[in-house]
């Protein structure tokens, strides 16, 4: 197999990115194959039938720079299945749970520190450190392929190599898009193939000229050293050096040291949200950190409603609501990630590119998520979580008292009176979706369904009411810029923090914030009327007393009902006008049997004007923050709340030298902001604001 000059990989860079990283030939630009080593091509590297010659020889090329002892060609099937988990077991790195309380289910135990995304070693590596803007840590591509050309060398030694080719979406699918990603963690081969379309179908689809993404993962343990000698293996093999670094332009992702879900599984975060939204953004459409759910109401009226919050806000919950309401049904059809594309009629378009669901455990339970727990009751893989004297598992949550005995996730043994957690807070379940009982035949629909709502929220215990409507999709795009939220376990950094993440992405983005703004807009006015309605929600909202104002789970089914009758008949369900939007008027929201006061109820959607004007300063600083690429219809929606805000204060009572003394406070006036806010105007790029909208055919 050779590689001619002129079918160049692009994945292994180019005179802009730099060396290629393939072994003893970081000094060549291009090489053929043969040319990339001297030595043996790894068993199983070449598999014939491959119509892209491109794929074929990155493999061959990724083998060479690697080194593993072999290179298996994933199938996604069932025997494949078992296959690795029966080795995995074998070897110590899963534990089979007892088959006759959860069958085909395994529990794997990582390193404490390598628990969780690491944002601080996720990397976006483009020749101007503008494209990756101010929330992106930057590299530039030629020494980001340098020092991990280096990493990678021979770090699958003593391993196997699986190739795992994989569609994010219906196999065929308007929306979907083809990866391949290559790894030495039987766990993330195995674990992917419950997230992604895996196997034959996907790699048959790849054509000669068809578009792809690359994906590299090396756990960087290598168990045989260059003299032949061999280390023993480890339950949870890692690197003390992390890398998760991602090639836009190269559409490409190149990860290293790490095993944990959201750093391994490539097709996730990195793919279907970093590289998927310039993708979406290089083609018009818009890949999102969102849920996707079917609800239909009493009359057999059905929408669709895709929602974006924060990591554990709620997403997986809501996705499998059982609604309290008689008559109203749920549907799930993605707990994650939507990739939201136009179609030949003009309206908005969802899929749900997953194939699985990689759930936080601690706080799941039948209370809080039958439909999860019944998901999970079968080939699943456990992770962190503490295992029980039964062969079962647990975690904090999942019941009212917690057994007398377990092994916490560390492997070690643990009593009530042990004072730590038996589970890591972001312990994980990874499970099919099609084991979900309420997952919507909308699933499978190659080319998505129409989206009718779209929700922001985060989780909130001051000042954003229950449901807010926006009033346009410019003011929802400025519900999405100021949606903050407390730090999570999901995240690095302290729990409960409250940080800005605009439209639940601030990790996930892979270009500059300001210009996802832009493009949300310029989705927009493509649209134009046949855009849906957009929403913001806080189910998280608390008292004086520091106790939830609303009940939430099941009972946000009546915000979604609401939500439905603003969509479908709005004239049943009326509003009443506040600074932030519209929120349901006196006895729109049916809240019949659940025995809130009236003062929770105003508190529910009560704005606070001077609550708010304060949080309109931190907006700005934020926005500030971002640099000149906010859109100057995103600042404009900051003035005019403003401007509703201080209308919303003088009719309050509050006297002229109170708002005068606010005003000097959050020091500026509101001449300065409009002349600020006219500079920013005046000062932002120019930028076409009908951009090429994709159409989903």
């Amino acid at each position: 197999m050779t590689m001619t000059d002129t079918n160049r990989d692009r994945r292994f860079g180019d005179a802009e990115t730099g060396p290629i990283p393939a072994a003893d030939v970081h000094r060549h630009a291009h090489p053929p194959v043969a040319a990339c080593s001297s030595v043996e091509v790894p068993d199983g590297a070449h598999r014939h039938g491959v119509a892209n010659r491109e794929l074929a020889d990155w493999v061959v090329r990724t083998a060479l720079l690697t080194r593993p002892d072999e290179v298996v060609w994933c199938d996604g099937s069932d025997a494949e299945w078992t296959r690795l988990t029966d080795r995995m077991v074998e070897e110590g790195s899963l534990i089979r749970l007892d088959p006759g309380l959860r069958p085909d289910s395994f529990l794997a135990r990582s390193t404490p520190d390598d628990v969780a995304r690491m944002e601080d070693r996720t990397f976006i590596c483009t020749s101007d450190p503008a494209d990756a803007g101010p929330t992106n840590n930057w590299r530039e591509p030629r020494s980001m392929h340098a020092e991990l050309s280096g990493l990678f060398a021979e770090s699958m030694r003593g391993r196997t190599m699986y190739v795992v080719p994989y569609s994010m979406g219906p196999v065929g699918g308007a929306i979907s898009q083809l990866g391949v990603q290559v790894t030495d963690s039987a766990y993330a081969a195995v674990s992917l193939a419950l997230m992604a379309r895996v196997g034959d179908d996907a790699l048959e689809h790849i054509g000669p000229d068809t578009a792809w993404v690359a994906g590299v993962h090396s756990v960087g343990y290598p168990l045989r050293n260059p003299d032949g000698t061999r280390r023993p293996d480890v339950a949870w093999p890692s690197n003390p050096t992390k890398y998760i670094s991602h090639f836009p332009k190269e559409r490409a992702i190149w990860s290293f040291g790490s095993g944990y879900g959201g750093n391994a599984l490539l097709s996730k975060k990195c793919f279907a949200l970093r590289i998927g939204s310039t993708i979406a953004r290089d083609e018009g459409w818009l890949a999102e950190h969102m849920l996707l759910l079917k609800l239909t109401d009493p009359d057999g009226r059905a929408l669709h409603v895709a929602a974006a919050f924060p990591s554990a806000c709620g997403k997986t919950n809501l996705a499998m609501l059982q609604p309290t309401l008689p008559g109203w049904r749920v549907e799930t059809i993605g707990d994650d990630i939507a990739w939201l594309r136009p179609g030949a009629d003009g309206r908005l378009y969802a899929i749900n590119p997953e194939a699985g669901i990689f759930g936080v455990a601690p706080g799941t339970s039948v209370a809080t998520n039958p439909v999860a727990m019944d998901t999970m009751r079968k080939r699943t893989i456990f992770t962190n979580v503490a295992l029980t004297e039964d062969g079962d598992v647990w975690w904090e949550g999942l019941t009212d008292e917690p057994p007398a005995h377990l092994i916490d996730w560390r492997g070690e043994h643990w009593t009530p009176a042990s004072g730590t957690s038996a589970a890591h807070p972001n312990a994980r379940f990874t499970s099919p979706i099609e084991q979900c009982r309420t997952l919507a035949d909308d699933w499978y629909e190659q080319d998505g369904v129409p989206v009718d709502a779209i929700l922001f929220g985060g989780r909130r215990a001051t000042n954003v009411p229950l449901v807010v409507e926006t009033d346009s999709w410019a003011h929802g795009v400025f519900a999405g810029a100021t949606v903050s939220s407390e730090r999570t376990a999901a995240q690095e950094g302290t729990v409960g923090e409250l940080r800005r993440d605009p439209f639940g992405m601030l990790p996930f983005v892979g270009y500059d914030m300001g210009s996802h703004w832009q493009h949300w807009l310029d989705v927009g006015e493509a649209l134009g009327a046949a855009a849906p309605k957009v929403f913001q929600v806080n189910w998280f909202r608390k008292g004086e007393d520091g106790t939830f104002l609303w009940p939430g789970f099941g009972e946000n089914a009546r915000v979604l009902a609401w939500i439905a009758d603003r969509v479908t008949r709005p004239g049943a369900a009326t509003t009443r006008g506040t600074p932030l939007g519209a929120v349901p008027a006196e006895g729109a929201l049916d809240v019949s049997g659940l025995g809130l006061s009236g003062t929770s109820l105003q508190a529910l959607h009560d704005v606070d004007p001077a609550s708010w004007l304060d949080e309109a300063d931190r907006t700005e600083e934020f926005f500030t923050s971002l640099g000149a690429t906010v859109p100057a219809a995103v600042w404009a929606q900051l003035e005019a709340l403003r401007a509703r805000l201080e209308a919303a204060a003088t009719e309050r009572g509050a006297t002229a030298t109170e708002r005068g003394t606010a005003a000097t406070e959050r020091g500026t006036t509101a001449t300065e902001r409009g002349t600020a806010a006219t500079e920013r105007g005046a000062a932002a790029p120019e930028r076409g604001t009908s951009a090429s909208v994709g159409v989903a055919a």
